[in-house]
């Protein structure tokens, strides 16, 4: 029985097969495919079954089916090109349907090769310019300055060697806004000689905005916004690192640089970078100038999760430099400070030395945050952020005694910031910004200096929304704009000598904001609130290979405490410093454009603007005060209604498949509109020629020989001063010559490299620069200490660089 029902069930599989099978397999998957952010549809997403032969793709509108499946739980694939793929778990029963949603912005989820890094533009209509991370490598050993000194533009104020401040089209400090992941840099960067602490190595890019149109990052950037990136990680399975050590002749140190990177394709990744940093006493073509040695130690390290919809990070830098002043730059009388100003060498010349003795400064900067985003369908991202910021700045004077080694500045700065913001991109050819800030500061220098202390304790509170579009016209238009507001206030506590109170004129201004009276002091009150509206507008525009912006930026800077409350000597900068309470806001009128043209071998850009600052806030000098200390300049904060106009122009063109040539050429003219003369302190027109020679073939070897060419700025204020001093047992009168500009002076430079494998997937880059090539002599004019030495001469770096 048994077997006569057995053979009749094979009988009917084998008489009856297509039946069967038909009837098991009728199960039908469908769906669509749309992109998660605007949900347009997907045309020709790849959809797989696996374990089957079922694959389809989708059509026009974003839709697909498969039908003939046999009912059950399979794993479904969606691809689409440009996208992160999609796998899902399905149970597939008769007629299944599901709707997919693909990351069609590769940028937002940080998918770039490990080699290198990618920038995306911030605005469309300003100028924006940009370091990659081989240029950075290049100046690992060097400030963040002495880098974007390569883009036109962009140039530095020093203090020595080692302080390096940059300059965007004519304007420096707290006119240019430092973002460094995502955070905006809160380190005392008033004074003409705080550099900004901040390790170059830190960044796998670095881009420069020359304007104020960057609104999502403060209304105060008259000048312009520096971005420094980490380098993006890939969601994917992977490790690699890298590492730098270099070496240079001129101070005879050099800097070792270090990074590890983990990312797991599941979103989490880690990173940890460190940098090391030893130069002792720099070296002009005809002496050492004594005490300007310096070291730095900084430390960074990241973590995070990147999902699909969302994911967060957090962060923390830590930043350290010992910078010592060169020692001639402090002078014990009046007539040791003419000599130094109209003398050729320094008072003090001694030989080599790793010592960093007092004038000198130490700064330490910390630096957390937390942030935390998610994507919203068809909606767009939002981001959530807190970071904290402190950063304690000593400055150390030539003491004896008892105060020997106690710094003569003692400040600590501490802030704390949330800011939040929204994305709208769901719109095709359209994005949307809104975000809101609010900020909390406090400076309180140490009294344990025994010095008047030259900024008060204060607090400051900010408070800031915006809003901002950028909108596709058609496939060659673009526009884009912007609006926002900032609240601050900054409440003060200072003493005030009463000699200098009445020499202010304070006693008939601010005699209500007197709160103690110390004898030969007043201890002051001092609030001060702002409100400030900027905003942007401009477009973009495209035909073929050319492409035309042009941009409008309203701006308004509060001035910051150095501004209002300076009240004495400045240690590190060796002068003595004054600021007014009677200082208002900057507003700043800009227009920029620029014109770009890129073909298979030429690529060039014309960028000229135009800038109108009222209530400009300028430092300059109003002749010299003796005190126990030594012999000073005395420099002023003043306001007056300032014209910055000017060009910077770049222009590449590939002479062959190895050769290339590179150019760049930048002038401004400032003038001071109240009392029709120029403004102090403005870059001369500079111009930079390179020749290259790329062979890929032979190692990666590339060879560069470099022109440098600073014209002498024959634009510039007379601010002489006369210093009265003893001569045959009578006073006589004699000038301080600070205004002249030094001499036009033109510098070489070479560059070479070459890349060899090691390990696989591992390689060594070799690296050879130059500069100042022919040992020139000269000085810069946008060097402070340039009336007391000669500039830097003859500097051979050598560079290891290996990928792992």
């Amino acid at each position: 029985m048994k077997l006569t029902y057995s053979l009749l069930v094979l009988f009917a599989f084998w008489a009856f097969p297509q039946h069967c099978l038909s009837q098991d397999c009728k199960a039908v998957f469908k769906g669509r495919v749309t992109d998660f952010h605007d949900g347009h549809p997907l045309e020709n997403s790849l959809v797989k079954i696996y374990n089957t032969d079922k694959v389809t793709v989708s059509d026009i509108d974003g839709y697909f089916s498969i039908s003939g499946i046999c009912p059950g739980t399979y794993e479904v694939e969606v691809t689409h090109d440009l996208c992160t793929p999609q796998f899902i778990t399905v149970e597939i029963t008769r007629t299944t349907t599901r709707q997919f949603t693909l990351e069609h912005h590769l940028e937002e989820l940080k998918e770039v090769v490990v080699e290198g890094s990618r920038h995306h533009t911030v605005t469309s209509s300003a100028t924006e310019q940009i370091l990659q991370t081989e240029t950075i490598d290049k100046f690992s050993a060097a400030s963040m300055g002495d880098a974007l000194k390569q883009i036109s533009g962009v140039s530095s104020l020093n203090t020595g060697s080692a302080i390096v401040k940059p300059v965007i089209q004519g304007l420096h400090s707290s006119r240019i806004i430092t973002m460094n992941n995502g955070v905006r840099l809160q380190d005392q960067e008033w004074g003409m000689e705080h550099a900004p602490n901040l390790d170059l190595n830190t960044a796998g890019s670095l881009a420069v905005i020359k304007g104020a149109a960057a609104l999502q990052y403060g209304g105060d950037a008259v000048g312009g916004v520096i971005i420094a990136e980490p380098q993006k990680i890939s969601v994917k399975d992977t490790l690699y690192g890298k590492t730098i050590l270099s070496g240079a002749t001129n101070g005879w140190g050099g800097a070792l640089i270090s990074s590890l990177t983990k990312s797991y394709k599941t979103g989490w990744y880690w990173q940890a970078q460190g940098t090391l940093k030893r130069f002792g006493d720099s070296e002009t073509p005809d002496y050492s100038l004594t005490n300007t040695g310096y070291s730095q130690q900084a430390f960074s390290a990241r973590a995070g999760l990147n999902k699909f919809t969302y994911g967060f990070e957090a962060y923390y830098s830590f930043y350290r430099s010992e910078i010592g002043i060169l020692r001639s730059s402090h002078i014990g009388s009046q007539r040791d400070l003419l000599q130094a100003i109209n003398n050729r060498q320094p008072l003090v010349i001694e030989d080599f030395s790793y010592d960093i003795n007092a004038p000198k400064q130490q700064v330490t900067h910390h630096l957390a945050k937390i942030n935390f985003f998610k994507r919203f369908e068809q909606l767009g991202k939002w981001t959530l952020q807190y970071n904290f910021q402190q950063n304690n700045r000593q400055e150390y004077d030539l003491r004896k005694g008892a105060l020997k080694g106690v710094p003569s500045m003692d400040m600590r700065l501490t802030t704390h910031t949330l800011n939040s913001g929204f994305q709208f991109d769901a719109h095709s050819g359209r994005t949307i910004n809104v975000g809101v800030l609010l900020s909390g500061q406090h400076n309180v220098p140490d009294p344990a200096t025994g010095v008047r202390r030259l900024i008060p304790d204060y607090e400051r509170y900010d408070a800031g929304v915006y809003a901002s579009i950028k909108q596709s016209i058609n496939e060659s238009l673009i526009f884009d704009a912007g609006i926002r507001y900032d609240f601050n206030r900054m409440d003060a506590e200072k003493f005030y000598k009463k000699d200098r109170w009445e020499s202010q004129g304070y006693d008939r201004d601010f005699s209500n904001i007197i709160t103690e009276d110390f004898g030969d002091q007043w201890l002051t009150h001092p609030v001060f609130d702002y409100h400030n509206i900027s905003a942007t507008a401009g477009i973009q525009y495209q035909l073929g290979n050319n492409t035309l912006r042009l941009n409008y930026a309203l701006a308004n800077r509060p001035p910051n405490p150095a501004e209002l409350f300076s009240d004495g000597l400045h240690h590190s900068a060796a002068a003595i410093e004054l600021g007014d309470l009677r200082i208002d806001r900057e507003t700043s009128h800009k227009i920029s454009a620029s014109y770009e043209l890129k073909t298979q071998k030429v690529s060039l850009s014309l960028a000229p603007y135009l800038n109108t600052i009222d209530n400009y806030i300028l430092l300059e000098p109003s002749g010299s005060e003796l005190n126990i200390r030594g012999a000073f300049p005395v420099w002023r904060y003043k306001q007056v209604d300032a014209l910055f106009a000017g060009v910077d122009f770049d222009f590449h063109y590939d002479i062959s498949p190895h050769w290339s040539f590179d150019h760049k050429f930048a002038y401004v003219h400032a003038k001071d509109r109240d009392r029709d003369r120029p403004l102090i302190a403005i870059p001369p027109a500079n111009t930079s020629n390179a020749i290259t020679f790329v062979k890929p073939e032979w190692r990666q070897l590339t060879l560069s020989l470099r022109s440098d060419y600073f014209f002498k700025q024959n634009e510039f204020p007379d601010n002489n001063f006369t210093i009265s001093i003893i001569e045959d047992g009578a006073y006589v009168d004699r000038v301080a010559d600070i205004s002249t500009p030094p001499d036009a002076y033109h510098l070489l430079g070479f560059d070479a490299s070459a890349t060899f494998p090691l390990r696989k997937k591992s390689e060594i880059t070799l690296g050879l620069t130059l500069n100042n090539l022919l040992n020139t002599q000269y000085r810069d004019y946008l060097n402070r200490l340039r009336f007391f030495s000669d500039d830097l001469g003859r500097n051979v770096q050598l560079s290891i660089k290996v990928n792992y």
